[in-house]
């Protein structure tokens, strides 16, 4: 199950499509879903919990609380709205393109994928990547 809340004025413009893109990644990685909470929230909500639980003083546009167990995915994965609309404009992306980078993003952490290290970061994007062209 996908659930997906809103802490801040945005919306999805289509929760169904989005919901089966995640659980179709999840699938294709060899694991099984069983819930992902979408938290989309503003700078200052992301900065809290930064500071709070990670003891990181900064803005990030994306933290993930991973409760997987083996293969069984479950987590809370918290979005800034605000970061994501910052870095589309930086990387010279879409709002979307960049939000649903983001959101496989933290799906892609839940099934193993580091980005630490360049070569692990390098994994990453390309599985970002492959996964961006099956949302169509």
């Amino acid at each position: 199950m996908i659930n997906f809340n809103y802490e801040t004025p945005f919306l999805l413009d289509d929760e169904t499509k989005i919901s089966s893109w995640i659980s179709q990644t999840v699938i294709s990685e060899g694991f099984k879903l069983e819930e992902i909470n979408y938290i989309f929230c503003n700078d200052e909500y992301l900065h809290k919990l930064n500071v709070e639980f990670l003891n990181h003083d900064t803005l990030t546009d994306i933290i993930s609380f991973d409760y997987s167990v083996g293969k069984i995915i479950q987590g809370d994965i918290f979005i800034s709205i605000e970061r994501v609309k910052d870095n589309a404009e930086d990387y010279k992306v879409t709002f979307l393109e960049e939000l649903h980078r983001v959101i496989i993003h933290g799906v892609l952490h839940y099934c193993g994928y580091k980005d630490k290290t360049d070569g692990d970061a390098k994994i990453m994007r390309e599985k970002e990547n492959y996964y961006l062209n099956q949302l169509v």
